[in-house]
């Protein structure tokens, strides 16, 4: 029996969307997030001041991304009002990266499945544990595949040539600073092989610190940031303009 004109088939449906959906994410800027002594270190390569790639989701979770920036936000905003909804009818201590992660592979399972087109995103959720064992990162892509990773986890553009160089690197014990240096040399790895120079304005980085008793959330800005980076207070403001380019449709 000859195909009725027009059809495709299912899995050439599902090959295109993915493709689709990589190609979108691979013209994003990279973010990297591993582990640290006391916490979970986020650095993304992301020029706007506005527009951020991380985010805080509730006590001790936190979420990065990559992909179409739009998108991105709908989901976390999605996140932030299921952890509030479900520590307020339970407990706190309810609200976990697992389960959250769960809601993220349901959303974007069927979006990939269902709709028109699938979101062109990837994205990290990294919940801290009283101690470094307890830490969990678990990254999502775009047809909602979990993967519970260990240590450390590249996402965007560059993605392939960072995790080389964050596997050669990372290891158990690393201080805020090694780590913040260790992220920085993966950004600035292209896939060409060659090495970019990236400064504070250029960077958006943030921690889940278990050392602090109440909002384990925070970001590394100005002075603090350029102390980490080895750079002098006033060379690179991380307070400047953004990509003029940036708006709510950006690939980020």
């Amino acid at each position: 029996m000859s195909s009725p004109f027009g059809y495709v088939s299912p899995e050439q449906v599902m090959k295109d969307r993915a493709d689709y959906a990589r190609k979108g994410i691979a013209r994003g800027r990279s973010v990297v997030v591993l582990t640290y002594i006391d916490g979970i270190l986020f650095v993304a390569e992301n020029p706007s001041s506005a527009l951020h790639k991380i985010s805080e989701i509730y006590d001790r979770i936190a979420f990065a991304a990559v992909g179409k920036y739009n998108e991105f936000e709908n989901l976390r905003q999605a996140g932030v009002r299921y952890a509030d909804l479900r520590g307020y009818a339970y407990d706190r201590a309810d609200v976990t990266g697992r389960a959250l992660a769960n809601v993220y592979a349901q959303t974007l399972g069927t979006v990939f499945t269902q709709e028109s087109k699938p979101y062109e995103v990837e994205i990290v959720i990294a919940e801290i544990g009283t101690d470094t064992s307890g830490d969990q990162i678990y990254r999502l892509t775009y047809d909602g595949s979990v993967g519970d990773e260990h240590g450390f986890v590249a996402m965007g553009g560059s993605a392939e040539s960072a995790g080389t160089v964050l596997a050669e690197g990372h290891r158990d014990g690393l201080s805020l600073d090694d780590a913040l240096a260790l992220a920085v040399r993966a950004l600035s790895q292209a896939d060409n092989g060659e090495r970019r120079t990236l400064v504070a304005n250029q960077l958006e980085v943030a921690v889940l610190d278990r050392t602090r008793t109440a909002r384990t959330f925070r970001r590394l800005v100005g002075p603090q940031l350029d102390a980490a980076l080895g750079a002098e207070p006033d060379e690179s403001p991380l307070e400047s303009g953004g990509d003029k380019g940036d708006g709510p449709h950006a690939t980020t």
